[in-house]
């Protein structure tokens, strides 16, 4: 007697037509602009987070609270983009200094973009929305293809 291979049901039969939701959650997650936003999106947590706890829970002045919270959702970032999302092999100090060149020019950036839409005349909210999608943007290639740019191996024929 010979036996009969087994038949896919139709449940695993449809999956590999059309991905499961958990696929397609498997298939985003590879990607590196879907890291790259849910990294930027903790960042913001964390110093939002940290915001409120240093300044509600402990008393700490805003004008100090704002910039530690800040900086440690920087160093969040830097450390969760360059192992997370872009899985960088290059130089670590490189990468960081080219970092924080990249935030105070988009530090500067924005600022000129939020108080030109306040000059004229036009919402400060939208100048920063706009500042924060416009550095988004070119931070996600600036990260991919500078900061964090994988070295590829090569062996000279020597």
């Amino acid at each position: 007697m010979r036996k009969s291979a087994p038949r896919e049901s139709s449940a695993s039969a449809a999956t590999a037509a059309d991905p499961a939701p958990s696929n397609l959650a498997v298939v985003l997650y590879r990607h590196p602009i879907v890291r790259f936003l849910l990294v930027g999106g903790l960042s913001f947590a964390l110093d939002l987070g940290l915001l409120a706890i240093f300044h509600e829970v402990f008393g700490v002045p805003l004008w100090i609270a704002t910039p530690i919270a800040f900086l440690i959702s920087l160093v969040f970032n830097f450390l969760l983009q360059r192992i997370f999302t872009f899985r960088a092999n290059n130089n670590g100090s490189v990468s960081a200094a080219k970092y924080v060149l990249l935030v105070i020019v988009n530090v500067l950036v924005s600022d000129l973009i939020v108080t030109g839409f306040d000059a004229a005349g036009w919402s400060y909210i939208f100048g920063k929305a706009s500042a924060t999608a416009l550095t988004t943007v070119w931070n996600y290639f600036l990260y991919r293809h500078w900061i964090f740019k994988r070295v590829t191996e090569e062996y000279s024929s020597s």
